[in-house]
């Protein structure tokens, strides 16, 4: 596991309790989808993941080791374990796409030479090269998430959590962030992200978990977890509707059985 909790809890000093003894195994290389409405402990639990929060009780452990809390390990563990922010204006702040991308190698210790190279290939990488000198605040949002996104690859994280990754974005934009999603981890990035779109999770996720009021309540691969009305009634949530419009061919015996289609050309194949 490259990731994983014991007993995990948090606190707020107003006694908000956001997670109340959470368990998780993250595998390397899997894309992993932590599903459930808002304010259901989502995003403190990902803080938690890279050492932004320190858990009150529990225990993080990365390749098996237990986090630790100072300066030089948190420097490690964030490079190691990256996360982006579901509101880009809350991660980008320099005049320039470029300078915001060099940030994190810069405050690792790269020399100058290594800065720029890095910065460079990762803007290419990541489609943004002629933003480079444009401020952020001047990109639109899926090109404040790929910025975003890019600060976070510069520092060639295994892990990126990305919370709520597609908010606020057109169509257009969310396919786009898709698509580089898919890639890195293609190229052996394991990818962590939290949403509420059901239809998301349950077509892109390897490994789904339902949370809410601070607890993990479900897990599975997607195909169990979405077909378990229980479940998903606890969860707050509804079944994807590839997956409801399958269920009533099935039973109207139009649909070849046991087959789980996650998008429209997978349904229309399922018909008998």
């Amino acid at each position: 596991m490259i990731l994983e909790t014991k007993g995990l809890k948090y606190s707020y000093q107003d006694g908000t309790q956001a997670v109340k003894g959470v368990d998780v195994k993250i595998k390397k290389g899997k894309k992993i989808a932590f599903v459930g409405k808002n304010g259901s402990g989502k995003s403190t639990l990902f803080m938690m993941l890279n050492g932004t929060l320190k858990p009150k009780e529990g225990t993080v452990y990365f390749h098996g080791k237990p986090m630790q809390y100072d300066a030089r390990s948190l420097r490690e563990i964030r490079k190691s374990v990256g996360i982006v922010f579901q509101n880009s204006d809350d991660q980008i702040f320099a005049p320039t796409v470029y300078q915001d991308v060099g940030f994190g190698p810069t405050n690792l210790g790269y020399s100058k030479e290594e800065v720029e190279e890095k910065v460079n290939h990762t803007l290419e990488y990541i489609g943004i090269t002629e933003f480079k000198d444009k401020p952020p605040h001047h990109l639109s949002g899926g090109q404040k998430k790929r910025v975003a996104i890019a600060g976070v690859c510069s520092m060639d994280p295994e892990v990126m959590i990305l919370d709520e990754p597609l908010a606020n974005l057109d169509p257009v934009g969310a396919d786009e962030i898709l698509d580089l999603l898919n890639e890195l981890n293609h190229n052996g990035t394991t990818m962590i992200i939290s949403t509420h779109d059901v239809e998301l999770a349950y077509s892109w996720a390897d490994y789904v978990y339902f949370m809410t009021e601070g607890n993990i309540i479900g897990e599975g691969i997607p195909e169990d977890v979405f077909k378990d009305a229980d479940l998903l009634r606890k969860a707050y949530l509804r079944q994807p509707r590839t997956l409801e419009i399958y269920g009533e061919l099935e039973r109207r015996n139009l649909a070849i059985r046991n087959r789980f289609p996650t998008s429209v050309p997978e349904l229309v194949n399922s018909f008998k």
